[in-house]
């Protein structure tokens, strides 16, 4: 009874924080009348059993300030602040946690007894500890769906639900499907917050994981698992008839200018924006749709701008005018140089220029069929070229390496800038008095415009081997053609004549036609001069004679 009794410890010295490990409790306490043969040994076991009863303690005071500290934070936050980790506790302390937590918050489970009719929605398994990777079924399906058929043709808001021109009735299923793929294209998801299910064997690992499989690399990327390609390009085409676009501020709208604009153009990162008139300003605007806060203004004070343009690389601004000479503004260090008049020549006018894809030359029109051209590092002459009649058009295609160019005898030149030499010489059909050339990005297609108004579309490659034949003889404008671009794409070729009010047209490439909402009947462009598309499309900005720059949004394109 003796050695019972010394082993129960009193009420009186029992420790507040008493919660011990089982294997402390049940370890018989050596009585010192006892130990009296191998007290070297037993003095030995003595101390490492209390350092341990400490140890236990010391860890079971941390565990429990941690837990106070959950259960304080899950009442003032919620259960945001304490996410739970599966395999890290033990049965018995979940047990024990259940009646205490239990007040705290509940699991509300109404949400998974609501299932959507339509197998997209069904991708989330049902349980998902017993059916991982099972498809919920449909409770109930309206047969009347099926039988139903809607013309997607007919309503002008649903003609973009089409995947082809000609078609025009879906069923209802079809109907339904195609307005949520619209409704996901519209408004994307973040990524981030969803976790697929079917992703279990790429960086996901089940309860029953074991801890070999935890511990070892998780590959969460699947970019390392295929040999896809990265980057897939979208086979959406522009569809002819109707163009969606939207009207958004002015691009100048914070400055406005006192003269007509004559120069537009898109910086290479889709933000930046230059605008330049007769009223010898330069502004520059950060363009985003909403605000298009202007940045700077340089005043040009004895040269009214006809033209002004990016180099390609996008590191300087050639200014030029009705003048002999011209400007060079550099972004980076805000310097504006004053160059020219060129040595050599006697040319009392550089407003018409182009300057090269790669950035290395810039091609001015000069007197009596001469081409100038000029290095854009040096800012001196490199050489000419000589047509037979007057010059009044340039563009320049294959990466700079060959110049276009047409004028007064109705002919369109093909020059080698390697050589210095023309390749090729074709008459452009119908046209007597060359006024516009561009060609596209890709340089496949290239466009003539004339004083009576008639634009040919040509393929160059086939101009080049010989066909005299145009794609295309654009008739929309009736006036000179002052101006023409194509856009990043080369879907839609915009053709200006500033002589007429409304003289503007957008020409869908793949069919030949011009859309026939553009201009809308109630809208007024006024006289348009100037023209650009972003490098992404996705905004168009003309300048017109009353000194604004009207801004739209071209819906089909997804990227500024």
């Amino acid at each position: 009874m003796s050695f019972l009794s010394q082993n129960i410890p009193s009420k009186r010295n029992k420790p507040d924080n008493s919660k011990l490990e089982e294997s402390d409790i049940n370890e018989p306490i050596v009585v010192k009348e006892n130990a009296s043969e191998d007290d070297g040994e037993l003095s030995d076991l003595d101390v490492s059993r209390t350092k341990k009863r400490k140890n236990g303690k010391e860890k079971g005071l941390k565990e429990e300030e941690e837990q106070e500290m959950k259960k304080l934070e899950n009442f003032l936050f919620g259960s945001l602040y304490s996410p739970v980790e599966f395999g890290k506790e033990e049965r018995g302390e979940v047990e024990d946690k259940a009646p205490d937590d239990s007040a705290l918050f509940f699991v509300d489970r109404s949400a998974g007894s609501m299932l959507s009719v339509y197998e997209e929605d069904g991708e989330l398994p049902l349980n998902v500890e017993e059916g991982r990777g099972k498809q919920r079924k449909p409770v109930w399906v309206d047969e009347e769906e099926e039988k139903a058929s809607i013309n997607i043709a007919k309503v002008n808001r649903l003609r973009k639900l089409r995947k082809e021109e000609d078609e025009s009735t879906v069923t209802g299923s079809e109907y339904v499907s195609r307005l949520r793929a619209q409704h996901v294209k519209l408004n994307p998801g973040t990524d981030w917050a969803r976790r697929d299910s079917a992703l279990k064997g790429d960086g996901y690992y089940s309860d029953e994981s074991s801890e070999e499989e935890r511990e070892g690399p998780v590959v969460v990327d699947s970019i390392l698992r295929t040999d896809e390609d990265l980057v897939v390009k979208s086979s959406v085409k522009l569809l002819p008839g109707l163009l969606e676009y939207s009207r958004l501020v002015d691009a100048n709208a914070e400055d406005p200018s006192s003269g007509p604009i004559n120069s537009v153009q898109f910086h290479r990162n889709a933000q930046l924006l230059l605008a330049a008139g007769l009223d010898r300003k330069l502004r520059f605007f950060q363009i985003d749709g909403k605000r298009n806060t202007k940045i700077q203004s340089i005043f040009l004070d004895d040269c009214p701008i006809r033209k002004a343009s990016f180099l390609p690389d996008g590191s300087q601004v050639i200014v030029s005018g009705r003048r002999k000479f011209f400007y060079s503004f550099d972004l980076v260090k805000a310097k504006v140089d004053k160059i020219g008049p060129l040595v050599g020549r006697e040319e009392k006018s550089l407003e018409v220029f182009e300057i090269s894809p790669d950035s290395s030359t810039i091609a001015f029109v000069g007197n009596e069929g001469y081409i100038l051209l000029v290095s854009s590092k040096t800012k001196e002459l490199i050489g000419t070229l000589k047509m037979n009649g007057t010059v009044r058009a340039l563009a320049f295609a294959d990466n700079g390496q060959q110049l276009l160019s047409s004028g007064g005898d109705g002919q369109v030149y093909h020059w080698d800038l390697r050589t210095r030499t023309c390749i090729h010489k074709g008459v452009d059909e119908g046209c007597i008095n060359g006024t516009s050339l561009c060609t596209s990005v890709d340089g496949g297609y290239f466009a003539s415009g004339s004083d009576s108004g008639v634009v040919n579309v040509y393929n160059r490659h086939e101009f080049l081997g010989g066909s005299r034949k145009p794609i295309k003889a654009i008739e929309n404008l009736t006036t000179m053609v002052d101006f023409m671009k194509f856009n990043n794409d080369a879907q839609i070729l915009a053709i200006c004549s500033g002589m007429k009010k409304n003289g503007m047209k957008l020409i869908h490439i793949p069919s030949f036609t011009a859309f026939s909402n553009w201009p809308m009947p109630n809208q007024s462009l006024g006289y348009p001069r100037c023209l650009d598309f972003s490098p992404g499309g996705g905004f168009m900005a003309f300048g017109n004679a009353a000194g604004k720059v009207l801004l739209y949004k071209l819906h089909h394109y997804h990227c500024a």
